[in-house]
C-alpha cells in the first residue's frame, strides 16, 4: 500500500516542502530509500526499522520503498526519521490511512523508539507557517524553540509509542508552551567595573545607541577587551522578532543538545586563527558563520591585526549589506548578518607605541607593515575609531568604578526609541541610525549651517571617502539623539569627526596615535 506524509528540507534558513512517500508490499524483505538523500538520511532506514520494532511493527517480511520528493532537492540531516516512520506505519495499515494528514513531522529516532531533538526546528516551523501549514509535531526537547512561533499548532512528542497513541486518537499530544523572551535580570559584565577610559566608555554608548561598528586601538592592558565584553549589557533587550531571528540561526548551527533559544543578545568572540568560512559561513552544504551567529548582537574581533587578511576582507560585504550569501555547487543560502562589529588592536607589533613609557622599539617599517594588515576599505566600514591611553595607577587605586551599565542602557534605549519613532513615522527606512541610507540621512541627519561648515572642513583636511562621510553623518545623528536634539548641530558633528581617529594623518613613529574626546 502507498502512504504519504509531509516532511521538509532546509537549505540555509529556507524551508522546502518534501513529500515522504512510502510503498509497502509483501515481497522479498528490503528497505530502500531514494530521493537524493545524503548519508544521514539514508541511515534512517536502520533507525526507523529498530524504532518500529519497539512499538510492535515488524517489517522483516515487507519490501518498503521510501521516496523523498522532489528528487532533485538534496536532503540532509536526521529530521525525516519521524515522517518516514509515520508514513511506513500508514502504508502497513498500522495507522489509519490519513493519520499523517496535513501535519509536519520532525524528529530523529533512536533505536529504542525515543524521539531526539534535531537542528533547524525553528526555521522549519517558520517556513511551514509561511506555506500555510497549520499543525506540526516536533521533539519535546525542541519545545522551547517551537514555543517562539505563533500562528501554528505545535505539538511535542517524546517517543514513537506516544506518537502512535496520539495518531490513533488515544491521547492528545501537549502543545509547545509559548516561550517568553524575558529581559535580563543580572549582568555578568558591568560597566561599573571599568576604571578610567571616559572616551572609550562614551564611544561604547554611541555605538550601542546607533548600532555602529567600533574599533579600539591601544596598548596591552588598556581595557579594550574589558570594554567590548560589556557592550551587550548596555544594548536594549531582544524583541520577540529579533529573538526568533537569532534563535533560527542558532537552531541551524549549534549542536542539538544545546538550548538555542536566544534570550540575550549574542556575543561572539572567535579566535584570530578563524578561517573565512568559520567567520562568514560556508562549507559543502552552507552553514552560518560567526558574523551570522552574532546577528543582533556583538561580534568581537580581538587582536584584529592578527586575523587572516582573507578572513577580514570577507567581512567587508556582510558589514555593508547586513547579510551573507554563500554559493556552493550543491546549494546557495543567505544568512542575516547585522551584528555590531567591535575590533581591538595594538598600535604597533609590540603594542607600546605612544604609551609614554618609551618601551616601543618598533621601526617605522614594522609599524607601517603592521597597520597595513587592516585595509582602508575595512577601516572605512568601522564607524567609530577610539584610541585608548594606558590606565594610570591613580585610576586603578580609586575606590569604586564608573557609571553602571543599567544607567547607560537607559540612555541607549531612549535613543533607540527616538530612531524607532522616526521609522514608524515613515521618515526613515530603517530603525537604526547605522543602517540609514544617504537618502534618509539628508532628511533626518543633515547638520545645521555651522555643522555643515565644520564637516566640509573636516572632509577637506582628512580626505574622507564617500563612505566615511556617510559614517560621520550617521554617528552625528546618533550623538544628537543621545543629546535629545532634533537638529544635528556643530558639536554633534565635531564629536563624530573626532571618532574617526584613524583617518587623521599621524607620524609613523614617535608619539603615535593619541586619544581624542568623544564627549
Amino acid at each position: 500500500m502507498l502512504a504519504t506524509v509531509m516532511g521538509q528540507g532546509l537549505i540555509g534558513l529556507d524551508a522546502h516542502p518534501v513529500r515522504v512517500e512510502v510503498h509497502a508490499s509483501r515481497n522479498v524483505p528490503s528497505f530502500e530509500l531514494v530521493g537524493l538523500a545524503e548519508a544521514s538520511v539514508r541511515e534512517s532506514r536502520v533507525r526507523v526499522k529498530s524504532a518500529l520494532m519497539q512499538v510492535g511493527v515488524d517489517t522483516s517480511e515487507c519490501r518498503i520503498v521510501v521516496n523523498l520528493a522532489p528528487a532533485d532537492l538534496r536532503k540532509t540531516g536526521s529530521a525525516f526519521d519521524v515522517a518516514i516512520a509515520v508514513a511506513t506505519m500508514s502504508a502497513l495499515r498500522v495507522l489509519p490511512e490519513d493519520a499523517g494528514g496535513q501535519v509536519l513531522f520532525l524528529g530523529e529516532l533512536s533505536l529504542d523508539g525515543a524521539i531526539r531533538p534535531v537542528r533547524g526546528v525553528l526555521p522549519h516551523l517558520l517556513g511551514a507557517r509561511a506555506r500555510g501549514v497549520s499543525r506540526a509535531v516536533i521533539p519535546r526537547a525542541n519545545g522551547r524553540e517551537g514555543g517562539l512561533v505563533h500562528g501554528i499548532d505545535v505539538r511535542t512528542v517524546e517517543t514513537l509509542g506516544e506518537l502512535v497513541a496520539a495518531l490513533r486518537g488515544d491521547i492528545v499530544l501537549p502543545l509547545a508552551e509559548e516561550t517568553q523572551v524575558a529581559p535580563r535580570t543580572s549582568l555578568v559584565h558591568d560597566l561599573a567595573e571599568v576604571k578610567g577610559q571616559p572616551t572609550a566608555r562614551r564611544a561604547l554608548e554611541v555605538a550601542a545607541a546607533g548600532a555602529h561598528n567600533l574599533l579600539f586601538v591601544g596598548p596591552p592592558g588598556a581595557g579594550k577587551t574589558m570594554l567590548a565584553r560589556r557592550l551587550p549589557g548596555i544594548l536594549p533587550a531582544l524583541s520577540h522578532e529579533e529573538a526568533v531571528e537569532v534563535t533560527a540561526i542558532h537552531s541551524l548551527a549549534l549542536p542539538s543538545g544545546v538550548d538555542r533559544v536566544a534570550l540575550d543578545r549574542p556575543f561572539r568572540a572567535p579566535h584570530h586563527t578563524v578561517s573565512e568560512v568559520g567567520l562568514v559561513g560556508g562549507g559543502d552544504y552552507p552553514r552560518p558563520g560567526e558574523v551570522s551567529l552574532a546577528h543582533h548582537g556583538v561580534l568581537f574581533l580581538d587582536e584584529l591585526a592578527e586575523f587572516r587578511r582573507s578572513a577580514l576582507e570577507a567581512l567587508r560585504q556582510p558589514i555593508e549589506d547586513g547579510h551573507v550569501t554563500v554559493s556552493r555547487a550543491q546549494a546557495k543560502a543567505t544568512f542575516p548578518a547585522r551584528p555590531i562589529v567591535v575590533g581591538a588592536t595594538n598600535p604597533c607589533p609590540c603594542g607600546y607605541l605612544g604609551d609614554g613609557s618609551g618601551r616601543c622599539r618598533c621601526t617605522p617599517e614594522r609599524i607601517r607593515s603592521y597597520r597595513a594588515r587592516l585595509s582602508g576599505p575595512l577601516l572605512d566600514r568601522l564607524d567609530v575609531h577610539v584610541v585608548l591611553p594606558p590606565v594610570c595607577i591613580a585610576e586603578l587605586q580609586k575606590g569604586g568604578g564608573g557609571e553602571a551599565s543599567a544607567f547607560v542602557r537607559a540612555r541607549v534605549e531612549e535613543a533607540r526609541q527616538v530612531q524607532l519613532a522616526r521609522f514608524r513615522a515613515g521618515e526613515t527606512t530603517f530603525a537604526k541610525n547605522a543602517e540609514l541610507p544617504l537618502s534618509c540621512l539628508e532628511r533626518v541627519g543633515a547638520p545645521d549651517d555651522a555643522g555643515s561648515r565644520l564637516l566640509s572642513a573636516a572632509i577637506g583636511k582628512l580626505n574622507l571617502s564617500a563612505r566615511a562621510y556617510g559614517k560621520v553623518l550617521r554617528v552625528a545623528r546618533t550623538v544628537a539623539d543621545l543629546d535629545g536634539s532634533t537638529a544635528v548641530k556643530a558639536a554633534h558633528v565635531a564629536e563624530a569627526v573626532a571618532a574617526r581617529a584613524l583617518d587623521r594623518p599621524h607620524e609613523s613613529h614617535g608619539p603615535g596615535l593619541r586619544a581624542h574626546s568623544l564627549s
